[in-house]
């Protein structure tokens, strides 16, 4: 997990202490063109709020450098207003990781979240409680915002991100009571936030695929430049986890939110692997992921 950081004193003329961080650094986008709304002002307003509650605040009790702070994007399309103030969208939540001595930034969450539906009014403060459902807005965003806090705690130590996946748990335990869609257990529609989170961290099925995520990014394209033979086993090792997970139960959220994230990375990765890691990964890749088997065939081709 992320070591507390320590960093230097505001000044002489301050107390001695600690400067802390918000650890979230999102970037909302939101298309409003299905609207319909003449005034397109509330869409800038909406913004700025979002963004000011990712990430003006902390969620947690580490010390972040600004340049440590999770990057992420969030992309709303509004697909109608239906009243005045409240809308329905969908929710596109995307979230990166930098790979240590590189450059290079590696797609840790794609999730697409196809019911939101809020009210949303000018000026509005938005205020979160992990026990208690205050709005669908704030919701929402604290539940986004633990889940990227999670996968990326998971990614440097093994299970790292129970804290926030338990955050979210309860997030979703106490929307249930509202009665808004999405948050509910409906076995017509798993790609919903209950499913989310039950496959992250209530269900044991997947907990194979949380261990992947620590040897792929920490065991794996960490070591990349300095030990590529044992960071290739171990990323082949997390294919195989994910490939486990996805046999005991087939097609599960969280196995196709890691396929949807990492697939095309993995097809790039690899390239540069030992045939007979190209070979065995694409034999479980085509078992995890069929849709694209065109994609991990060429694999085999290099």
């Amino acid at each position: 997990m992320r070591m507390t950081k320590i960093i230097s004193f505001l000044s002489l003329f301050l107390l001695a202490g600690f400067v802390k961080a918000q650890e979230l650094n999102f970037t909302v986008t939101i298309n409003s063109e299905r609207s319909n709304l003449q005034n397109t002002d509330i869409f800038n307003q909406m913004k700025a709020s979002f963004e000011q509650f990712l990430n003006g605040r902390s969620w947690t009790t580490d010390e972040f450098r600004p340049e440590e702070r999770i990057k992420g994007n969030l992309l709303i399309t509004i697909n109608e207003a239906t009243t005045v103030g409240s809308f329905s969208a969908t929710v596109q939540v995307q979230t990166v990781r930098p790979v240590y001595g590189t450059n290079y930034e590696s797609l840790l969450f794609n999730f697409a979240d196809r019911t939101w539906n809020f009210e949303f009014i000018e000026s509005q403060p938005l205020e979160f409680n992990r026990f208690t459902f205050l709005n669908n807005i704030s919701s929402l965003l604290a539940y986004y915002a633990n889940i990227a806090l999670g996968l990326d705690y998971d990614s440097f130590q093994n299970k790292g991100g129970d804290p926030f996946f338990a955050v979210a748990n309860d997030i979703v335990n106490n929307a249930q009571q509202s009665g808004r869609a999405g948050w509910g257990q409906s076995n017509s529609d798993r790609r919903n936030r209950f499913w989310l989170i039950n496959d992250i961290y209530t269900s044991s099925v997947y907990s194979s695929i949380r261990e992947a995520y620590y040897l792929y990014h920490r065991q794996g394209l960490d070591i990349l430049q300095i030990d590529p033979e044992k960071a290739y086993q171990n990323m082949l090792e997390a294919i195989r986890l994910v490939a486990e997970a996805n046999k005991a139960q087939p097609n599960g959220i969280f196995t196709i939110s890691f396929m949807d994230a990492k697939g095309d990375e993995i097809a790039q990765v690899l390239k540069n692997a030992p045939f007979e890691i190209r070979t065995e990964a694409v034999e479980l890749l085509l078992e995890v992921d069929p849709n694209n088997a065109r994609k991990y065939n060429e694999l085999l081709k290099s």
